[in-house]
């Protein structure tokens, strides 16, 4: 059985993204072992990827070289005798880890000249692989084959037994449908709908008969709280109560997610919720939800259409913020109308 490590990106909202690759690996090859190399934050999300056998955390933080310390446990990695390894990142020290490893075909895009470190090089041609989901998949392929689509769907696994746990720990109440917003964005400011709007729609989703629960990270609880004042207290503001497995698990309770452009807006498409996905200063032409073409009328993007969007910046260079202050609640609401229910959905 062939074996495989995949080292993986360091953004939640890109792991996801990665998992077509994954899908497509296991299709090709039938029987095939896939580990991945990780950041410890992204350890949850593969762990419930079904095609990932094993996570192996990575020890090194985010842009440190720590060279001898790689060598090192590349060494220790060389023992599990991986036939190929496939590397997402760009950047020239995730590639010396596989090189360390002395695995034997190291696949990957040139990114900070890699050749050498690699040996199954890729070019990318942008125009042609617009999506980050379609430029991992491709790596599948041998360099310079073109890619197949339609990408395959995805999924992530939740255990209903640890969902239970997670909604009884927080003293959560399920009886009414459940509306979960992510109002943070790891990026930037720029990425972010205004707390005012949010909690607007929260009241008016509210007087529908839906429970609203705020999830983000602990640099999301202020403005969860922001949102919950302002909303006249109809959210729970769960921002900063919960590690990402934790998230995942309230998201699977979801009927409705509402979302700006960031990792949990991938967890709500990988898990096949309602969404709607909100853009301002980045583009849904490079990272939409996967759901958006896998299961039609799952997924619904909202943006307005202004001369400086997208910027891609991290906050608004020219500080009115129209591209997120114009997007009204109104036009949200009509997009979650526009939503159609799940297949199987009871």
């Amino acid at each position: 059985m062939p074996r495989i490590l995949i080292v993986a990106p360091s953004w939640i909202g890109d792991t996801l993204l990665a998992q077509p690759l994954l899908r497509r690996l296991h299709d090709r090859l039938s029987r095939v072992s896939i580990d991945a190399l990780a950041p410890p934050w992204c350890g949850p999300l593969l762990e419930r990827m079904p095609e990932i056998d094993e996570v192996i955390a990575s020890p090194f933080a985010h842009g440190e070289l720590k060279l001898r310390a790689r060598w090192k446990f590349g060494r220790e990695l060389a023992q599990r005798k991986y036939d190929q390894a496939i590397v997402l990142p760009n950047s020239f020290k995730s590639a010396l880890i596989p090189f360390f490893a002395d695995i034997p075909l190291r696949a990957g895009y040139v990114g900070e000249s890699r050749y050498g470190l690699l040996n199954l090089v890729h070019k990318l041609d942008q125009a042609k692989l617009p999506l980050m989901a379609e430029r991992y998949a491709r790596l599948a392929e041998k360099p310079g084959a073109e890619l197949q689509r339609p990408l395959p769907a995805v999924r992530l696994e939740v255990d209903p037994v640890n969902t239970a746990r997670t909604t009884a720990r927080l003293d959560l109440d399920r009886s009414r449908p459940i509306a979960v917003f992510c109002p943070g964005a790891e990026y930037g400011l720029a990425k972010r709908w205004p707390a005012r709007h949010f909690a607007a729609l929260a009241r008016e989703l509210a007087k529908r008969g839906y429970a609203i629960w705020l999830i983000g990270s602990g640099k999301d609880a202020e403005l969860g709280e922001e949102i919950r004042a302002q909303s006249g207290d109809v959210c729970e503001n769960l921002c900063g109560n919960t590690d990402l497995a934790a998230a995942i698990d309230l998201m699977s309770c979801a009927k409705l997610v509402v979302s700006n452009d960031s990792g949990l807006m991938h967890v709500a498409a990988a898990l096949g919720k309602p969404l709607v996905a909100l853009y301002g200063s980045s583009s849904p032409a490079h990272t939409p939800p996967l759901s958006l073409s896998s299961q039609p009328g799952l997924a619904r993007i909202v943006k307005i259409d202004i001369a400086c969007s997208p910027c891609f910046a991290r906050e608004c260079p020219l500080g009115h913020f129209k591209c997120m202050n114009d997007l009204p609640p109104a036009r949200v609401l009509a997009e979650i109308d526009a939503l159609r229910e799940p297949a199987g959905a009871g």
